[in-house]
């Protein structure tokens, strides 16, 4: 069936929209959730199984610490309550990827409840509701050989990798979210977003989406204006990137609005987010909860954190996110506006970790906010997939401070660092970018300008010495921008009107 998309404003006009999105992180132990197998990115496919990972009879599991430590770190940092008792359960479901038919989760008896985090768009700031926070363990991932899609449809034969079944995997589950209007799909942005860098900051997880360290599932449904009533929800399943998250929001928005606008009814279903188009496709009807035969895991004792043992975890926990931020912006006295140009920028990170590798704040942000934000939007890429460090940007800027390089130079540095060519230094020597400092030098080349600007020259020595900028510009561009133009004025004066 195809669905005529109302166009977003429109459909804004009508309908509120709901959110709730279900976060899926893997953490980043060294071991898996109920047995020893290593946890190791990019291994060669089923190399990192062993019986108790593969559903193997007779296997028994045992509760990683470590894991249970990182979930409870994640709720108390989402201002969960963490319960005194919980048990794990047994998800029973039927799909390649599950080696034992089962997934080891938790169904009514989560170990955290309750929490929030607020995010800001646009200068208001919206409180997402915490439903729970659960863990359990991740699935095997199926591989589809042949067509174009890497899907199953049109595959000649699929494949199982079981190296990420059992890998501990913590779900965090939103209520749902009301009243954001037309900023709804900026507010799913925003809070996973928030989410992501609140976990990186907890050192948990990577939580790289592009990896799967990281995973979306964003869940939309529409109610007429003016009612209460919400509308059936359609969940968009595997999300991976931040753009994505906001992409798939407002087109389930304009989809679903179709739908209703059409007399017809939203299907409650999983759906597939497409990045080349940022449609979503039907998936399959949703499963209810009865469906999955969830029953106590029998193989595991019940969870009962003391509360000692999370008091010292709370007070263990780093510097959060959004108390880094105030601090952050108070140590740089910069505008808000000019934070939030920052932060939108991805070069919070990269600006501190540069300031404390001994550079001066304004320049750090200088040059990573104006000439490496352009490179990065004219390559198309994040700026923290560029080939430069904060260290090379501390000794460009030490070398522009020292008066070695001016900032024209700078920017060729950066250019040959960002070409492979080497160390900051390195490019310097090679390129041979160094300012012009001889007297002697500089001295020469301010004589050949004036001989060939005798107008200009003649301005000068008559009282008009703001001409001298055009004399300096010769001198720039005779040295390849290489000399001191501040020096070269002061020559320039001191020879016209000496």
């Amino acid at each position: 069936m195809t669905t005529t998309l109302v166009p977003y404003d429109e459909a804004l006009g009508r309908y509120e929209p709901v959110l709730g999105i279900e976060t899926h992180i893997e953490l980043g132990t060294n071991s898996k959730m109920f047995c020893g197998c290593p946890t190791a990115f990019g291994a060669p496919p089923n190399t990192q199984v062993c019986p108790v990972c593969l559903g193997l009879p007779g296997s028994l599991p045992v509760t990683n610490q470590a894991a249970i430590e990182g979930i409870i770190k994640i709720g108390l940092a989402l201002n969960c309550s963490i319960v005194e008792w919980c048990r794990f359960a047994r998800k029973n479901y039927f799909y390649p990827d599950m080696p034992k038919n089962f997934q080891i989760s938790q169904y009514d008896e989560p170990l955290c409840v309750d929490g929030h985090l607020d995010v800001e768009v646009d200068g208001r700031t919206y409180r997402v509701e915490i439903e729970r926070v659960h863990m359990e363990e991740d699935t095997g991932k199926s591989l589809h050989v042949g067509g174009a899609t890497g899907r199953i449809h049109g595959a000649d034969y699929s494949l199982v990798d079981y190296n990420r079944a059992g890998i501990p995997l913590v779900e965090i589950v939103t209520k749902p979210i009301e009243a954001t209007g037309a900023a709804a799909p900026l507010v799913a942005r925003a809070y996973a977003t928030e989410l992501r860098e609140l976990v990186r900051s907890l050192g948990v997880s990577d939580v790289r989406m592009e990896q799967g360290s990281m995973r979306c599932d964003v869940n939309v449904s529409l109610m007429p204006s003016g009612t209460t009533v919400w509308g059936t929800r359609s969940e968009t399943k595997n999300v991976n990137s931040l753009r994505s998250v906001e992409r798939s929001v407002r087109h389930e928005i304009e989809r679903q609005a179709g739908v209703l606008d059409a007399g017809e009814r939203v299907v409650q279903e999983t759906r597939h987010f497409q990045e080349d188009s940022g449609t979503t496709t039907s998936g399959r009807s949703k499963e209810e909860a009865q469906d999955y035969r969830y029953f106590p895991e029998p193989d595991l004792v019940p969870m009962a954190p003391t509360r000692e043992w999370v008091d010292d975890l709370l007070g263990g926990l780093p510097e959060l996110p959004a108390a880094r931020r105030v601090r952050v912006r108070e140590e740089w006295a910069v505008s808000e506006k000019e934070f939030q140009d920052i932060v939108n920028a991805g070069a919070l990170d990269l600006i501190e970790e540069t300031v404390q590798a001994g550079a001066d704040a304004s320049a750090a942000r200088k040059w990573w906010m104006n000439e490496l934000s352009r490179r990065a939007t004219e390559q198309g890429v994040e700026l923290t997939e560029l080939p430069v460090t904060p260290s090379d940007v501390v000794r460009v800027s030490l070398l522009v401070t020292e008066g070695t390089i001016n900032d024209k130079l700078a920017r060729q540095v950066f250019d040959g660092v960002l070409a492979g060519e080497g160390t900051p230094d390195e490019v310097v020597e090679k390129r041979g970018l160094k300012v012009v400092s001889d007297e002697g030098e500089l001295s020469s080349v301010i004589d050949e300008v004036i001989a060939a600007n005798p107008d200009v020259a003649d301005k000068i020595r008559g009282g008009k010495v703001a001409a001298a900028g055009a004399l300096v510009g010769a001198v720039m561009k005779a040295t390849r921008g290489q000399a001191d133009a501040g020096r070269a004025r002061e020559l320039i004066i001191e020879k016209l009107t000496g």
